[in-house]
């Protein structure tokens, strides 16, 4: 009776350990809980905020783990990129840069570029002038379309929503990055890459706190090309 007893448990033991994540978030550690909740632009979507800056050596460094992460994130999971503006002077003209980037659609393309022109170039493309003369010289992407959304009717009011988010979010460093608007990830604590691991941690938090079933995995395509060899081959 003492054998079957322990053989239970023992089992009933494993069935719990293996119903479990295998190494969920732990608050205080890899993340904890803002203060000031983060409103979604998307409410449908578990948005992964990030507030960065152009001129911050960290978030360059964060730029490429974190874009080349999102491209796994599920159809539920979005990136949101938004600059922070502290001191208006300097950062008001990088938020109207990063505002046109995200109107143009071509943050992925144009972000490594502007964060590389100030870090290794250190031209201050915060500066009206100095963007103007910039963007148009620029191959690795298209300039002139961000140019053209920089002088645009709604990218100044973009800024200034990211300056009021600055403010109302309470965000004090750069990068921050906040999953489902109310889970910071403590980069400084576990890194960028291992960061990553607990972005995903959290978005599954998030979509079970919503009651959210998680996408199914996307059936891969296969090419016209494959399916015609396919045919040929079964008619012979």
């Amino acid at each position: 009776m003492k054998t079957t007893l322990k053989t239970t448990a023992f089992a009933a033991f494993l069935a719990l350990a293996t119903a479990l994540p295998a190494s969920a978030a732990t608050e205080g550690t890899d993340y904890e809980v803002v203060k000031a909740e983060v409103a979604p632009l998307q409410k449908d979507k578990i948005e992964v905020t990030e507030f960065f800056a152009y001129w911050c050596p960290h978030c360059k460094d964060l730029e490429p783990i974190l874009l080349k992460h999102a491209k796994t994130f599920k159809k539920d999971t979005v990136l949101r990129t938004e600059h922070i503006v502290w001191d208006e002077g300097r950062d008001f003209g990088f938020a109207r840069l990063a505002a046109a980037v995200k109107q143009a659609g071509l943050r992925d393309q144009a972000d490594p570029v502007i964060f590389e022109a100030f870090a290794s170039q250190r031209i201050d493309l915060g500066k009206d002038d100095v963007l103007r003369q910039w963007l148009p010289a620029q191959s690795a992407f298209d300039g002139k379309k961000v140019l053209a959304a920089y002088d645009s009717f709604s990218n100044k009011n973009m800024a200034e929503q990211m300056k009021k988010w600055t403010e109302q979010y309470e965000i004090t460093g750069t990068p921050t990055v906040i999953v489902g608007g109310k889970y910071k990830v403590n980069f400084q604590q576990i890194g960028f890459d291992a960061g990553m691991k607990v972005i995903d941690d959290l978005v599954q938090k998030v979509r079970d706190e919503r009651g959210m079933k998680a996408p199914a995995a996307a059936k891969p395509v296969r090419s016209l090309g494959a399916r015609f060899v396919n045919k040929v081959a079964k008619a012979k």
